[in-house]
């Protein structure tokens, strides 16, 4: 993939959120599983694939000074371009790293900076399809039966074969996610959900295949999940 012809690739990894969910005192981005922080799992995901050549970490403002050092210096992240103040909802911290990309950066992936165990077929998949279609999504098929209600009431059972549950990283051309996301200011229509920025826009959204693993770890429940796969990742190693 990579070579003159290729567009560079950059990573957006958002981790501003404040992890309510989560409870505690630590920012769920922050938490250590056995000796690293959850975020430090995730990037090193990133620096790991040879086709990435950038990473920008979109951060709260109050660590964006102190995490720019630890993330080059001490998680050793060389492909580390800077880290960048997020906002106080997701979509103004998304705008924010847009922002900050360098111009030679042409493919960006936007992916959760709690979502760290994504592989690398997902990220060779997901480049291949932006490159190819200009934006992709990774989705798994709900393994459960899917009903839309209101006030609690059934009002319809949903054909489970044309839903997909959408995950990270969704990738872009870096002129399409950006004209999305000024359509979005200028319509107030955000969402918290990247490609629903470009179906608004009227562009084509390609659906790559994802992985129960990729989980977004948002709850104590979780982190039981995220060890085992630590573990499992160990013991394969």
């Amino acid at each position: 993939m990579e070579g003159k012809n290729k567009p560079i690739v950059a990573a957006l990894v958002v981790a501003a959120g404040s992890g309510s969910r989560m409870g505690g005192s630590t920012l769920k981005q922050f938490i250590k599983i056995y000796d690293k922080p959850i975020l430090q799992y995730t990037l090193e995901k990133f620096q790991a694939y040879p086709h990435i050549q950038h990473i920008y970490t979109i951060l709260p403002e109050e660590f964006v000074g102190e995490y720019s050092l630890v993330i080059r210096n001490k998680w050793k992240i060389t492909k580390f371009v800077r880290a960048v103040a997020g906002g106080a909802e997701r979509h103004l911290s998304v705008w924010a790293g847009l922002q900050a990309l360098d111009a030679e950066d042409k493919i960006v992936m936007i992916h959760d900076g709690v979502r760290p165990f994504v592989s690398q077929r997902i990220l060779s998949e997901s480049i291949r399809a932006a490159e190819r279609y200009g934006a992709a999504v990774v989705g798994m098929r709900p393994k459960d039966t899917v009903k839309q209600i209101a006030k609690a009431q059934v009002k319809k059972t949903l054909d489970r074969t044309q839903i997909v549950l959408a995950q990270t990283p969704q990738t872009f051309r870096k002129e399409i996610i950006l004209r999305a996301n000024q359509f979005a200011f200028k319509n107030n229509s955000f969402s918290t959900d990247d490609a629903a920025l470009v179906e608004q826009i009227g562009e084509t959204v390609t659906v790559v295949p994802g992985e129960w693993q990729n989980i977004k770890i948002t709850s104590p429940e979780d982190l039981i999940i995220a060890r085992a796969y630590i573990d499992a990742e160990v013991a394969c190693a």
